[in-house]
């Protein structure tokens, strides 16, 4: 025999699951509009808003930023040349073969005046700072990009002009480190 609240136990569950069934379907139909009605314009007019750059933007901060930081390199070079010159000349008073150092240094001080001469037009490139207003927001993207490829360009004769000349003095006052190392502790 069946029991009343078993039957009715299966009923609610039957009604629930017809029930969560049915609500999986659309209670009404949906229809594309017809081609005679006309799009609704944007609110705002895109003449009045500015288009948006953020890439070139941060391309012409960071061309900015290598600018800057290569203008601090050689205006620290004098001071880098004679303290280096300063320990050569220590090391060959022990008499120690600095002739590769010394060799790679006057390469490096040679080639000093040809990137400050390279790296000179920068600096009325980023002062006119063409398709770019005031705070470094693309007014007119053909020329910022004119402007963003002739700093790159500026950058890259610089770097051009010292011809490889920092990585061989550096490369060379490794070996004499290797050479000759230090003795000697060091205390706290």
């Amino acid at each position: 025999m069946i029991k009343i609240s078993d039957l009715f136990t299966k009923a609610v569950l039957v009604t629930v699951v017809l029930a969560l069934g049915l609500a999986a379907f659309p209670l009404s139909g949906v229809a594309a509009a017809g081609l005679e009605a006309p799009a609704t314009p944007p609110t705002t007019p895109v003449a009045a808003s500015k288009p948006d750059y953020p890439r070139l933007e941060r391309l012409w901060k960071l061309e900015q930023a290598r600018y800057q930081r290569e203008e601090n390199l050689l205006s620290k070079t004098d001071g880098f040349i004679a303290r280096i010159q300063t320990l050569l000349d220590k090391a060959s008073q022990k008499g120690w073969d600095v002739s590769a150092v010394q060799a790679a240094l006057d390469a490096f001080a040679g080639a000093i005046p040809a990137a400050q001469a390279a790296h000179v037009p920068g600096e009325a490139i980023i002062r006119t700072h063409s398709g770019f207003n005031a705070n470094g927001e693309v007014t007119n993207r053909e020329k910022a990009v004119e402007t963003v490829k002739a700093l790159a360009q500026v950058l890259k004769d610089t770097r051009a002009a010292m011809n490889g000349t920092v990585r061989a003095l550096w490369q060379a006052i490794r070996e004499f480190k290797q050479q000759h190392p230090r003795t000697g502790t060091v205390t706290p």
